[in-house]
């Protein structure tokens, strides 16, 4: 759906250097845009925000600084011929000239409380966590070294996928620590203690087995559910059930409780600790949609209009300069700065504005190409749209709809969502109609999640099903879409 890597480097060099970073002011998401400003205003004094009480003292300071000047530091001997043709006629109009109306308003959004203090969170990685704990065990120096590489060798997932080896290896060559594999590994199972449970595993097999012994010494009945990963665990995997019910003599009623016990254990347990704060964290809409009764309404991100003008007392300086009749070179110079401050500042702002009518022109023609989606939140409505369906009714660069599409979510009555989800590709019907691809995998979700787990349906039975369905599709079509909705294959859905 995206545009490749290589594509787009093609057309990045066609453009030019304002073009790129008009681009890369356009790919950054309502959340970050703010922070993307502050770098701006800090770059720029001659943009700012536009407030009731400007800082008058900083103003005043910067024109006493312009107009403090030695003489015997300017040479006016001819070497002010180069600055002759500065030109500043359009930015010191006495009427309300451009510049002073140079801003970034509309009414249409809602302004954002500048006393409302927006709550944080504040996180602790998942790495943090583990030294937390081991800072609360009673350990030598030596042992607390080896325990801090452990630690820092530990995937995100909470794996510890080095071998011993090599972590010995790594103490001797980078911090001069002596060791062995035996001391190492003695360090490795205390860390195995931490929370959560299965961390510092090598492996699925240890990983699940950690949980289950952390479960044993709490007194729960786990003993057959470590037979079975100990001795069986290939064929658990497999899910050759019959085959651990004869080797650990098992009746259905206890497979389906040792199952039971297995499945409700975590076999990332770093992973469940960065979901904790994945579920925190908040995204915020780029835009809102809303349903009038039946009449679509789109409003932009309040944060996405900021009120961005012109610097008062950077105009101020040039019209001072403009009355002015000693022009001398370092004046002039101090000029052409301000120039180039004032243009780029005028710039960033034209930016801003394109960005505003770029997104709400993409946003605005994806709610009419999906009306029926945004009216019934029923995905099955959802019509084939691909980038450059939007390019075209938009007239937009097809990467630029692109960079929309990847990095902007849309807020509806029916939850958020990413632009992206909005496009796929098509597939024919018996009918000849195309209908989106979308459609036909929430269909395929639909038929899995009604199935059998006793029996579940088989590729080749999903697929006859969908073509009974009207919709032409092949068996490995059906394998591609069942992968891309993260659905096993139909041996591994089976359950007692």
């Amino acid at each position: 759906m995206a545009l490749s890597q290589s594509l787009q480097q093609k057309l990045l060099q066609k453009l030019s250097p304002q073009q790129i970073q008009l681009m890369k002011l356009l790919q950054v998401p309502t959340a970050n845009l703010e922070e993307r400003i502050k770098e701006e205003l800090e770059e720029n004094p001659a943009l700012e925000l536009s407030e009731e009480n400007h800082d008058e003292q900083y103003d005043n300071e910067t024109k006493d600084e312009f107009d403090s000047s030695d003489e015997e530091d300017f040479d006016v001997d001819g070497s002010e011929d180069e600055y002759d043709n500065i030109d500043i006629s359009e930015y010191v109009g006495d009427e309300d000239g451009e510049i002073a109306d140079y801003k970034l308003r509309d009414d249409n959004y809602p302004e954002m409380d500048d006393k409302k203090i927006v709550p944080y969170k504040i996180e602790t990685s998942f790495h943090e966590h583990l030294l937390g704990q081991l800072g609360m065990l009673k350990m030598s120096d030596n042992e607390r070294r080896i325990a801090e590489q452990i630690v820092g060798s530990i995937d995100d997932d909470g794996y510890l996928r080095r071998e011993t080896a090599a972590i010995v290896d790594d103490l001797a060559f980078r911090q001069n620590i002596e060791t062995n594999e035996q001391e190492v590994e003695k360090v490795i199972r205390l860390v195995q203690q931490f929370d959560p449970p299965g961390v510092c595993a090598r492996d699925l097999q240890e990983c699940l087995l950690l949980q289950l012994y952390r479960q044993q010494r709490e007194g729960k009945n786990v003993d057959k559910a470590i037979d079975v990963l100990t001795d069986y665990f290939d064929e658990f995997t497999k899910k050759h059930y019959d085959k651990i019910q004869r080797g650990l003599n098992l009746d259905d009623d206890a497979l389906k409780e040792v199952i039971s016990q297995i499945i409700r254990l975590t076999p990332k347990p770093g992973g469940n600790h960065a979901d904790i704060n994945k579920a925190e964290s908040y995204v915020v809409p780029d835009f809102f949609v809303y349903n009038n009764g039946g009449k679509l309404e789109l409003t932009l991100n309040s944060k996405n209009a900021p009120d961005l003008r012109i610097s008062e007392g950077y105009r101020d300086m040039l019209r001072e300069y403009d009355k002015g009749s000693k022009k001398d070179k370092r004046q002039k110079e101090a000029i052409l700065f301000i120039k180039q401050k004032i243009d780029a500042a005028k710039w960033f702002i034209d930016a801003i504005k394109q960005r505003q009518h770029t997104l709400s022109s993409v946003m605005e023609t994806i709610m009419s190409y999906q009306r029926d989606f945004f009216l019934t939140g029923d995905e099955t409505t959802l019509k084939p749209m691909i980038l450059k369906d939007i390019a075209e009714r938009t007239g937009l660069d097809i990467s630029t709809v692109s960079r929309v599409a990847n990095s902007k979510f849309v807020q509806t009555e029916f939850g958020t969502y990413r632009l992206k989800f909005f496009f796929s590709e098509s597939l024919s019907t018996d009918s000849g109609e195309e209908v989106s691809t979308r459609e036909v995998k929430k269909i395929l979700s639909d038929l899995i999640e009604g199935e059998s787990k006793k029996k579940p349906l088989s590729d080749e039975k999903l697929t006859e099903l969908l073509q009974e369905k009207g919709y032409n599709i092949a068996r490995r079509t059906v394998a591609k879409y069942r992968e891309q909705l993260n659905i096993p294959v139909a041996r591994l859905r089976k359950e007692l």
